[in-house]
This record gives structure tokens, sequence and C-alpha cells, in this order.
């Protein structure tokens, strides 16, 4: 199992970084969340979990020790897979996850892309009991990467496509919010703002 990686950002996305360490380069997934945590710092340390299918082994990695183990209980849940719970903590963070799930807060998780009303509850409910083994001390996200409106929404695009989202619909969504929303400048911040309309 590989517990962490420890190397020079080679490329960061909304949905994955690639970390060279000792000259192999790992392809991250990563959260949104995490991705605004990694700034621009040329050295990173990322807390990764791998997680093996039939068809692929997929590496995923957090800034905070506390954001994996979120994603870990999420994925003791019968039906959230990695996906399922990339977007959860790509929603909110570790904070506002454990906030929803100790005040059984359904709606809240509904929000979330592929969250039905039962799958919430069964979050709720397989996870309030759990929640004392994390310290949500999830930084919250400021800053963020600054580009034009043009730029920025096709890196949103491309990340929302990449979670799984229909592109014409995404299309429609981020233009309508860009055009609400003048002062946007950090993608991830479009992005979950994307994320509660699609």
């Amino acid at each position: 199992m590989i517990h962490h990686l420890r190397g020079r950002l080679v490329e960061k996305t909304p949905t994955f970084a690639v970390v060279e360490c000792s000259g192999v380069g790992y392809q991250v997934h990563i959260t949104l969340n995490t991705f605004n945590q990694l700034g621009k710092d040329e050295n990173v340390m990322l807390h990764t979990h791998l997680v093996v299918r039939e068809d692929a082994q997929l590496l995923y990695g957090f800034s905070q020790p506390e954001e994996r183990s979120m994603f870990l209980l999420l994925l003791g849940v019968s039906g959230v897979g990695a996906s399922t719970a990339r977007m959860i903590l790509s929603a909110m963070n570790v904070d506002q996850t454990s906030q929803a799930i100790q005040s059984g807060d359904v709606n809240a998780m509904k929000s979330v892309k592929g969250i039905g009303a039962k799958t919430a509850q069964r979050i709720i409910i397989d996870l309030q009991d759990k929640l004392g083994a994390i310290d949500s001390s999830a930084v919250s996200s400021s800053g963020g990467l600054q580009s034009g409106h043009n730029n920025l929404q096709q890196e949103a695009l491309v990340a929302l496509t990449t979670l799984g989202f229909d592109r014409g619909r995404c299309e429609k969504v981020l233009g309508q919010i860009m055009k609400d929303t003048q002062e946007m400048t950090a993608v991830e911040d479009l992005i979950k703002h994307a994320l509660k309309r699609l």
C-alpha cells in the first residue's frame, strides 16, 4: 500500500495531480479541496489511498490526513465507491461533510451528484457513530487559481466532464454562473457552484 507521496508537483488540475518521486511520476486523483490546498508550491506531500479494481489501480491523494480518513469512512458505506466519495469531498470539505452526517442533514448529502435519498440516509446512519475518529480540522478554502474567464471556464469544464457530467449541460451551467457572478476568479469556486446546479 502506498501511504503517502512526497515529491515535486509536475502537474495539477481540479481532478488529478502528478507528483514526481525519485524520477517516477504518480498520477493521483484529488478532490477540489486538495486542489486548492496544494497551491503553487513545487514540493508537496499527499496522503494517499490505492483503490484496486479488476480493470485499474487508482491512487487517490489528499492534502490533509483528515480528508483521507473521511474518504475511507465513506468507502466503507455500502453503495459508495471511490468516485462518489471524491465527489462528496469535492462538494463539501471535511468539516461540512462531518456536520451534515452528525446532524442527519439528508438534503446536504443529496445535493451531491449521484447521491439519492437512500444512499444519503445510509451514509448518515452508518457513519454517525464513527466520526469521533476524525479530527475535523480541514483548512477552509482560500485563494485559488487566477486566470481569465475563458480559461477558468474551460478548466472547470474539463474537471466536470472528468467527474462524469454531461459536457453540454456543463457548458450551459458554467456559462450562466460566469454571467451571474462576474467576480468569479477561482476555478474550485466555479466548480463548486456548478456542482450545486448540475
